[in-house]
């Protein structure tokens, strides 16, 4: 029995998840098209076939596949030379893989905060951040945009102040695939930009990534670091440091029948947004991420809003009791500035990204969500009115 009496059914073994793969006869035939013909290891055609794929949607003429989005974010911070003694900036509303290959290569972060009508990187704070560093010499290595929850952020703004001060932008783009800004897809921004095919992302290889962008040598460079950076003898000889980030052939088969449903996912995950602003309109307290006139956004995630004060309760409390009954939701992502991992990292701004992870909830959105399990999901979420707040 869940809050103010509604009933649920039984999810002890089929969950209402946030957002499962998709997965169908496309996969199947490729994936076992590329076993029989034992293209096992991280080389063969289906993997040069789906770097080529996704670089067609990305809009760019290169692209690397490699075993996650944030391998593709570490080998595009060592493309640049980024390294020990730099700083990064980066907005404080994303996920900790981010922040943390600025880490790997032994620089350290510094966070901007976000706009709240987009909830990417705030461009007049990034403006300020830039013009305060160069007044002192202290201009940032490169700028990591994130196109949150599948929204672009204003590239026209954030290109312009970027090339005023000669600082290189690297596209986060791992929750972003299928989504535009001006008519150009995600993905084509920047120096570079990395895709994640993680396992709840719109398309996934189980785990995987891209580093795509229009620069032939540096794709060309991470594929070499990618693969332990193999000199070309016929004996195994190395002058750099490498790393073994390569995708295999078999999940490349994967993501190609998964890319060939593209489309079609983002027109379901597109319905499924469509259909909770719907459910919710007449809900006091409720309101959802803004999405952005310059663009279309793919709608990974639906992020609603939850105002405590007008609701009754607030999405911790919401996110902990639709969990006990079977449905998996969860607030907003933490800044990394309220991280302990970051705690002690530059910060300009961040009351915006403090105000929606106090009230941000994303809910159930993939492409295999059935209206029935999202009728369920808004009875949940509308059945915790007046709940109060979860105990902290």
């Amino acid at each position: 029995m869940g809050a103010g009496g509604t009933e649920y059914r039984d999810r002890s073994v089929t969950r209402i998840y946030l957002s499962p793969p998709d997965v169908g006869a496309d996969e199947r035939a490729l994936l076992l098209e590329a076993f029989d013909s034992n293209w096992i290891a991280p080389v063969g055609p289906d993997l040069d076939a789906f770097e080529a794929e996704i670089a067609t949607w990305a809009g760019v003429a290169h692209a690397a596949a490699v075993t996650s989005g944030t391998a593709a974010l570490h080998l595009a911070l060592l493309l640049l030379g980024v390294g020990p003694g730099d700083e990064v900036l980066i907005p404080t509303l994303t996920f900790v893989a981010t922040a943390n290959p600025v880490r790997y290569v032994g620089a350290e972060p510094a966070f901007i905060d976000v706009d709240l009508a987009t909830w990417c990187v705030d461009p007049a704070l990034l403006t300020d951040e830039l013009a305060a560093r160069a007044r002192v010499g202290r201009l940032p290595k490169a700028v990591i945009t994130v196109d949150l929850y599948g929204q672009c952020a204003d590239y026209d703004a954030i290109l312009a102040v970027c090339d005023r001060y000669d600082v290189p932008v690297i596209e986060d783009a791992a929750e972003a695939l299928g989504a535009t800004y001006r008519g150009r897809p995600a993905g084509s921004f920047g120096r570079m930009a990395v895709l994640s095919f993680n396992g709840n992302k719109i398309i996934t290889t189980s785990g995987g990534g891209m580093l795509v962008s229009n620069d032939g040598d540096l794709v060309a460079r991470a594929r070499y670091l990618a693969t332990q950076a193999r000199e070309p003898e016929v004996y195994y000889e190395h002058t750099a440091l490498g790393y073994n980030y390569r995708l295999s052939n078999l999940l490349a088969a994967l993501g190609r029948g998964q890319l060939r449903n593209l489309p079609a996912k983002l027109a379901r995950r597109r319905a499924i947004n469509e259909r909770y602003r719907e459910a919710f309109a007449g809900a006091d307290g409720i309101g959802f991420l803004p999405e952005a006139g310059y663009g279309v956004a793919n709608h990974w995630l639906t992020v609603v809003t939850i105002d405590p004060e007008r609701f009754g309760t607030d999405p911790f409390a919401i996110s902990a009791t639709l969990g006990a009954a079977g449905i998996e939701a969860r607030p907003a992502w933490k800044p990394m500035h309220r991280q302990p991992l970051y705690r002690d990292a530059p910060m300009r701004g961040g009351a915006a990204a403090d105000h929606i992870f106090a009230t941000g909830l994303c809910l159930p959105s993939g492409s295999t969500l059935t209206g029935a399990e999202q009728d369920e999901v808004v009875a949940a979420v509308l059945a915790m009115r007046d709940a109060g707040p979860a105990p902290r």
